[in-house]
């Protein structure tokens, strides 16, 4: 019965898709069925911290930014200039830095009698000297063509290659944070990876050098061709006008298509390691932390050490989504995450599809997104049809028009209480 449940709830995704793209348009169709990838590869980051270990982590998009950030470092071109001016200085800065973290961590634990006159000296000799060194590179760095680049650029590797890279920077983020964090219980938990995310962000907007701050990086590497180079080419003209249609609606269909069958195949792959890891000794030995730490402390299991693993894991996963959606925008813009009300969409992704569940993740997310893009339009052709019978200068009618965009946040609202209401577990449950 379940499966047939399953089933049906994807064949209803799958059918308003179809929908949207026969009643609207093919190209509206493809981009919620892309987003609606990416969304569900969070959701599965996310429900496996949650689902799998009870981790709360409100800083889902911290480590999303950083898979973005990760595509900028890794598939952007070298600028030779930035590196030639103050790249080497900025990086010793750097070095500076992690040698003066490293060096008080060594000194707190040492158990010298003096470690604290000696720990403060260390921190503030330490500071100005990586000060000195690094806001010299910084400013060397940030003075080269800043209308254009203005930062160090990349590694100019494929973009593909980017995204588990993305993946291995945010997991490397978490790996930090979890190693200060984890210790705390579930509410301080939130509200710490909330703030660090936020810190993370702010890095992003402010760091001109890492990429370009709040004025984005934009024409990032693709693994797809553009669509005016498919339009110039006499041979996709030709398909395309056989099947039809017209070589500019061809070549958009044609690249997002293309998005969506790489994005389908990164979410299978992760979907199926994510089976396997719940239907192994490892996961049902992460699901036991989670309905009781205390039973499972007293077996012997190292609950902390748990922890961390499936939170980096889980953010690990966020950090390849965030590779793929900066990828599919084609443009890094740190100022558009925005963590209290993207972090509360992914969270009503997992819920509603099913927390602990793979597939309720993976359908939660598709469902929502869907729900997310479609609700503004819906609202305004609802507000109209409400207005119909009112004056056109109407102060009413102009303020219920006006309040169509907010229909999206009361929608997910209201989509939440229902599921809590008559289906608590989720639209597909745990088993």
């Amino acid at each position: 019965m379940s499966q047939f449940r399953t089933l049906g709830l994807f064949g209803l995704v799958a059918v308003l898709i179809i929908g949207t793209g026969i009643l609207q348009s093919w190209n509206t169709a493809l981009l919620i069925l892309n987003m609606g990838l990416v969304s569900a590869v969070m959701a599965l980051g996310v429900n496996l911290q949650w689902g799998f270990a009870g981790l709360f982590n409100v800083g889902v998009m911290g480590f999303v930014a950083l898979g973005g950030l990760g595509v900028v470092l890794a598939a952007e071109p070298p600028v030779g200039e930035a590196w030639a001016a103050g790249g080497l200085r900025l990086i010793l800065g750097l070095l500076i830095g992690a040698a003066v973290i490293i060096g008080a961590v060594y000194i707190w634990k040492s158990g010298m009698k003096r470690r604290v006159p000696l720990l403060l000296a260390e921190l503030v000799i330490g500071f100005f000297l990586f000060r000195y060194v690094f806001d010299g590179g910084v400013e060397a760095v940030e003075a080269v063509n800043p209308a254009l680049t203005g930062n160090l650029g990349g590694l100019g590797l494929p973009v593909l290659l980017a995204w588990p890279i993305g993946g291995l920077l945010a997991a490397g983020a978490a790996w930090a944070i979890g190693k200060t964090a984890l210790g705390l219980r579930s509410d301080y938990l939130a509200i710490a990876t909330l703030g660090i995310a936020e810190i993370v962000i702010a890095v992003m907007k402010n760091e001109d050098w890492l990429a370009r701050g709040v004025k984005n990086v934009i024409g990032l590497p693709r693994p797809l061709p553009y669509e005016i180079d498919l339009q110039q080419s006499a041979g996709f003209v030709e398909r395309a006008q056989a099947l039809g249609l017209d070589p500019v609606t061809a070549s958009t269909l044609y690249v997002k298509l293309g998005y969506a069958v790489l994005f389908a195949a990164v979410l299978i792959v992760l979907l199926v390691m994510a089976q396997m890891a719940l239907k192994s000794p490892w996961g049902r030995m992460m699901r036991a932390i989670r309905d009781n730490e205390v039973a499972a402390r007293a077996m012997g299991k190292n609950v902390t050490a748990r922890h961390l693993q499936v939170f980096v894991l889980g953010s690990a996963i966020c950090g390849i989504a965030g590779a793929m959606m900066t990828t599919l925008d084609g443009q890094l813009t740190p100022g558009t995450y925005q963590p209290l009300r993207f972090t509360f969409l992914i969270w009503v992704m997992v819920i509603v599809g099913g927390s602990g569940n793979n597939f309720g993740a993976v359908l939660g997310g598709m469902l929502i997104w869907f729900l997310w893009v479609q609700v503004e339009p819906f609202g305004r052709w609802l507000m109209e049809v409400v207005t119909m019978g009112m004056d056109e200068g109407s102060p009413m009618r102009t303020h219920l028009l006006e309040s169509a965009a907010h229909m999206r946040l009361l929608s997910m609202g209201v989509i939440l209480l229902l599921v809590l209401r008559f289906s608590p577990r989720g639209l597909i449950p745990e088993k």
